[in-house]
């Protein structure tokens, strides 16, 4: 379920809180110092050569790919719709005559005005989030009951809202003392912020929506075999940063990821995954999520996104000083420091946000298959024909969450935020490096 429906001046902030560089696969439950013996006893599945899905489930797949494909671009759409139909109709002004008959307050206007636009737009696109969840549903890949499912949805606005609120009037604020630097010093104020989300998602926002428990306490046996792992890459991750997350409640996916930062820094692996991989698949999938520990993936993720950030603000304002020089009259709009204004911003942002897509797509892929060389390094030597075991992880993956085997490229480069389960599974087969010249990459 996306947070909100609100675009994005607001949800980059929510984006790079959880800019947590997900992972695609998850560990499962094994046994500790003996996981290669017993990994040698357990019955060995079929060879992977390539990603393949039987008659049945290639059809399933198909047609959840066209779903999503038309549900994620006609969200999209329908959102810069949305917004232009919000200021055509004057909405913006409405809202903010009705603040400022409310009270003089230039904070109280913006605590009225924006949770009102916020629940509108997000109560006219909760159909396609309700509609995305009965797909989810539909295809099996959902477990959870509408009443959860609207629960989550009230918490992740509610938490948008507070957000929103304040960001909004600490923008507009600046934009009122410095019409020609907003865009900067607005930036500015939000990276520390940016930073204490990320820090505080881990421990206050993720369990509002998730039960987590300590890893050594639920699978305190694959805790020891993970150790071998980690040993092996030179790290210590503490077992007090390792995390299982009672995901089988919501969905019957597999996934694992890196959240938090510094002191919240953490390994979550979902409990579906170390449920039904194997030993060494587990091992596999803690190594590409010890990939992105290792590598400073979240603070990559990090720069990145600000960079981007800051690159949209200064073209958004811009844009938003064109548009309203042409329609402000017709829209009722004073100027960009009129809080009516702000959805034309918002426009702006999610204009600019889909077009720079491709970028932030390719840089989250970038990230991804230097976790899975990682993953395939650092397991070298720790069991048996770890390049299969990383195929077969993937394989799993991709039967689990119906990926399409063949989907189209423009959309691959335009969305993908991963390689494709096919290409994974191509280059772990492939990958050996040990042979040649320049040796690993990561782990010597």
């Amino acid at each position: 379920m996306k947070p909100t429906a609100f675009p994005l001046l607001l949800t980059v902030l929510i984006a790079l809180s959880a800019a947590a560089v997900p992972a695609p696969a998850s560990k499962p439950s094994q046994s500790s110092n003996s996981a290669p013996t017993r990994a040698a006893a357990e019955p060995q599945p079929a060879k992977v050569t390539e990603y393949t899905l039987p008659p049945e489930a290639l059809a399933r797949a198909r047609a959840l790919y066209e779903t999503h494909t038309v549900l994620d671009l006609g969200e999209t759409g329908f959102g810069i719709i949305v917004l232009w139909l919000i200021l055509r109709l004057r909405v913006g002004p409405a809202l903010r005559d009705l603040a400022e008959r409310a009270s003089n307050n230039g904070f109280a206007q913006t605590a009225i005005f924006v949770p009102l636009l916020i629940l509108l737009m997000a109560v006219v696109s909760l159909p396609l989030d309700m509609y995305g969840h009965h797909i989810s549903r539909m295809y099996g890949l959902s477990v959870q009951g509408w009443a959860s499912w609207t629960g989550d949805w009230c918490k992740a606005e509610a938490i948008v809202l507070a957000i929103a609120v304040v960001a909004v009037s600490v923008l507009f604020r600046i934009m009122r003392k410095s019409p020609r630097r907003w865009w900067f010093y607005f930036w500015l104020l939000t990276q520390p912020f940016i930073v204490l989300l990320i820090f505080a998602a881990p421990v206050i926002l993720d369990p509002m929506f998730n039960t987590f428990e300590p890893l050594e306490k639920t699978k305190p046996q694959l805790v020891s075999a993970i150790e071998k792992v980690t040993r092996r890459g030179g790290l210590e991750i503490p077992p007090s940063r390792m995390f299982a997350m009672k995901a089988s409640q919501k969905v019957t996916t597999y996934n694992a990821y890196v959240s938090g930062i510094g002191a919240t820094k953490r390994v979550v692996v979902w409990d579906n995954t170390e449920r039904d991989m194997t030993i060494p698949e587990t091992l596999y999938v803690f190594a590409h999520e010890m990939g992105h520990y290792v590598l400073q993936h979240i603070y990559k993720g990090l720069a990145f996104f600000s960079l981007m950030m800051l690159i949209g603000l200064w073209l958004g304002r811009k844009i938003v000083l064109a548009m309203l020089a042409r329609w402000d009259e017709q829209w009722r709009i004073r100027g960009v420091d009129d809080l009516a204004a702000l959805p034309a911003l918002l426009l702006v942002l999610a204009v600019l946000a889909f077009a720079a897509e491709p970028m932030a797509s390719a840089f989250s892929r970038h990230l991804e298959h230097q976790a899975d060389i990682y993953g395939l390094e650092v397991t070298h030597g720790l069991f048996p024909a770890n390049n299969q075991v990383a195929a077969s992880t993937f394989q799993k993956l991709g039967e689990k969450s119906l990926d399409y085997p063949a989907p189209d490229p423009l959309l691959v480069f335009w969305f993908y935020d991963h390689p494709t389960i096919r290409d994974r599974i191509r280059f772990a087969l492939h990958y050996d490096p040990w042979d040649g010249p320049e040796g690993p990459k990561y782990v010597k």
